[in-house]
Order: C-alpha cells, then sequence, then structure tokens
C-alpha cells in the first residue's frame, strides 16, 4: 500500500488525519486518516492537522482516536 501524503501544495510529509467540510452547517472535521483517498476530503500531515483554521464563525470538530 502507497503511502498517501498531504493534500496541501508543497508539503511532501504523510498525511496522519482527513479534513472534510460541511458548508451549509459552517464545519469542518477532522479525523483520522480516511481507509480510502476520498476525492472530497483532504489529507493532512501532523503539521497541517495542528495549524488548521477556518472562516470566523465556523466550527472544527476534532474526532480523537483512543491511545491505550
Amino acid at each position: 500500500m502507497r503511502d498517501r501524503l498531504c493534500s496541501k501544495v508543497a508539503c511532501s510529509r504523510e498525511a496522519v488525519a482527513t479534513l472534510t467540510y460541511d458548508y451549509g452547517d459552517q464545519m469542518a472535521v477532522i479525523g483520522p486518516l480516511g481507509r480510502v483517498d476520498d476525492p472530497h476530503a483532504h489529507d493532512l500531515c501532523a503539521i497541517h492537522t495542528d495549524r488548521l483554521s477556518v472562516p470566523r464563525g465556523w466550527v472544527v470538530v476534532r474526532h480523537e482516536t483512543l491511545r491505550v
């Protein structure tokens, strides 16, 4: 299986999270890397996941995985 890369321009880091938008609800959802590459989602590396910003008034929902 080929590693998926960050969707940000000029970033060649490995993707660790998947970002999706719900424009109607003004919401950005970021969670664990999706199982498949979805053309309607954006894969992000750890750095870009941490630096995520959204328009004023939007909500960011972060789904974290539990580490045992």
